[in-house]
């Protein structure tokens, strides 16, 4: 079935969808909940209305049916009360797990787990061929170890259209081959690199030309494409769903001294993010990575703001970009009392609160952004030729002017520059 198929599936009616869940010995109950409203606000953003949850708790997965054979045969049961068109797992399932649990289930009902949701999720939303090209390598390197089973799951059209069922989109069929599977894994990487070289080549010149690069990062529907079309009168796609961004996109921002920086909008982050997504997004990634700024924007009203933060934290850390300066912002406090955003500032010292639906507290954001900028700069005293009118102008357009005196001698500048510019400055010092 194409694309457009599982599409129009999908408007026919929504997929009846069953959440499960387990708590092991030691988890904290709220932090399960929390996932499980997570993976049903996932299921919502890939076109399934969620019609049941359940959980277990165990001491540890049952490696034959990830839950106990009881729970499994309950959850049989309800796939015929709720006429339940797929199971979701809230945890990623071993190929056998998800083979048992096939044979376990009524035969027109499909079995997926967390991380074949979110590839789902990624398939829908990539756009740039980058994107596409990311999340088609994450689905074969997830569908390599389920061949037997996912094979015959789809020449048996169980599958069919809908949420689970858009891997290797684009193409005329699935191969059953794991040989042919690895020719393609290795042919994705090598269209991949070269599209990324490219990516490289434009990040290089960016980062060459002494331009401030900032970067967003946060839980996915923080608010982070909203931010940036506030900022930098951008037109981001932004919407109320999760991952609605994939593909990193950068715009220019100009600062109320006049100096420009650059913006860029990235993959959102979320709990249990699957490591196979984060070295397929490895690129996209690169672009935190690159930055001299990060903007941790953060939803302000969710409840799960914490839990978000330190997902947030371990994504970072887990790209090596945990060092790189930060600015907190807490984003949607037009949805909080000021009771609680009081709160959150003595809570954490030196955040910014902001809305970008009003624009409230975006003028103080760009403040701490300009001073954050202006950490890396160096004061310096040039005197710049009439000959060397280009250089004036970079001073203009990514440097902070202090003051500007013009003579015989050329243009006289106090100027704030970046560390990356300073040596085209260097040969013009003042005595």
């Amino acid at each position: 079935m194409s694309f457009a198929d599982s599409l129009s599936t999908m408007d026919e009616g929504c997929e009846r969808a069953i959440l499960v869940g387990i708590q092991l010995k030691g988890d904290d109950a709220s932090t399960l909940r929390s996932s499980l409203e997570e993976l049903a606000r996932l299921t919502d953003t890939a076109g399934a209305e969620v019609v049941a949850t359940t959980y277990q708790k165990l001491e540890a997965p049952n490696p034959r049916t990830f839950v106990g054979s009881g729970k499994a045969e309950e959850i049989a049961e309800m796939c015929h009360a709720y006429a339940a068109d797929i199971v979701i797992f809230d945890d990623e399932l071993t190929p056998s797990q998800q083979s048992n649990l096939e044979k376990a289930v009524p035969k027109d009902v499909k079995v997926i787990d967390r991380t074949a949701l979110i590839l789902d999720i990624f398939a829908l939303h990539a756009t740039t061929k980058e994107g596409r090209l990311q999340v088609r390598l994450a689905q074969n390197q997830y569908l390599l170890p389920r061949l037997r089973g996912m094979w015959a799951h789809l020449a048996s059209n169980r599958m069919g259209g809908g949420v689970g069922s858009r891997f290797g989109e684009g193409e005329s069929q699935l191969e059953v081959d794991r040989r042919m599977v690895r020719k393609r894994i290795t042919s994705i990487r090598r269209e991949l690199e070269q599209v990324s070289r490219m990516r490289e080549t434009q990040r290089s010149a960016r980062y060459a030309s002494g331009v401030f690069k900032i970067a967003e990062a946060g839980y996915t529907n923080a608010g982070k494409s909203s931010l940036i079309n506030r900022l930098a009168e951008a037109d981001v796609l932004s919407y109320d769903k999760l991952f609605a961004t994939l593909d990193s996109t950068t715009r220019k921002l100009v600062l109320p001294e006049g100096r420009e920086v650059t913006l860029t909008d990235t993959v959102g982050f979320i709990q249990k993010l699957p490591t196979t997504l984060v070295e397929a997004f490895k690129s996209t990634l690169d672009e935190i990575r690159g930055a001299d700024l990060v903007l941790h924007v953060i939803d302000a009203f969710s409840t799960e703001r914490e839990m978000q933060m330190r997902a947030v934290e371990d994504t970072l850390q887990q790209i090596n970009a945990q060092n790189i300066p930060r600015i907190t912002v807490f984003n949607k406090i037009d949805l909080i009392d000021e009771a609680e955003a009081a709160a959150l500032t003595r809570l954490h010292p030196g955040a910014v609160l902001v809305s970008a639906a009003t624009g409230q507290g975006c003028n103080e954001l760009i403040e701490a952004i300009a001073r954050a900028a202006t950490a890396t700069e160096e004061t310096m005293n040039v005197v710049v030729p009439f000959s060397r009118g280009d250089l004036v102008s970079l001073a203009h357009s990514k440097c902070t002017i202090i003051a500007e005196v013009f003579d015989e001698n050329g243009t006289n500048l106090t100027v704030r520059v970046p560390r990356d510019l300073i040596s085209q400055f260097e040969p013009y010092k003042a005595s």
